[in-house]
């Protein structure tokens, strides 16, 4: 049997991740940030451009992102261009970038975010709460 730590190792030798310095250059340039995180981890504090999908829920609401919310070709169209999955220390997001890869999403194209929030409030990165 795996650890839970164990787990999210697997998945994210199996993902394709960037660090948050990338992440941060990604969002200057109009990178999607999926924060993955519960809701109440995301009001506590979360990247500006980040929109919150939780992991337990993340498959079920891909499709209500803002960016493609109303399309008939929802799936496609957020599978499009780069996603950047994030949560508090990139173990969730690991496992949600491995679920959609599942689902069809292109591995290139879904990334998880090594040392998530945590990481990012240790770079002292912008974020905000209560949002």
């Amino acid at each position: 049997m795996l650890s839970p730590k164990e787990y999210c190792a697997q998945a994210q030798a199996n993902v394709t991740e960037v660090d948050i310095h990338a992440l941060q250059q990604k969002i200057a340039e109009g990178a999607r940030v999926i924060d993955v995180r519960e809701p109440g981890e995301f009001a506590a504090g979360h990247i500006r451009q980040a929109v919150n999908m939780p992991r337990g829920v993340l498959e079920m609401q891909i499709n209500q992102h803002p960016a493609v919310a109303g399309y008939d070709d929802a799936l496609q169209r957020i599978a499009e261009e780069p996603l950047y999955l994030i949560c508090r220390s990139g173990g969730r997001s690991a496992l949600a970038a491995e679920s959609l890869v599942r689902m069809g999403f292109d591995k290139a194209k879904v990334i998880s975010v090594a040392g998530g929030m945590q990481a990012w409030e240790e770079a002292k990165y912008p974020q905000v709460a209560g949002e």
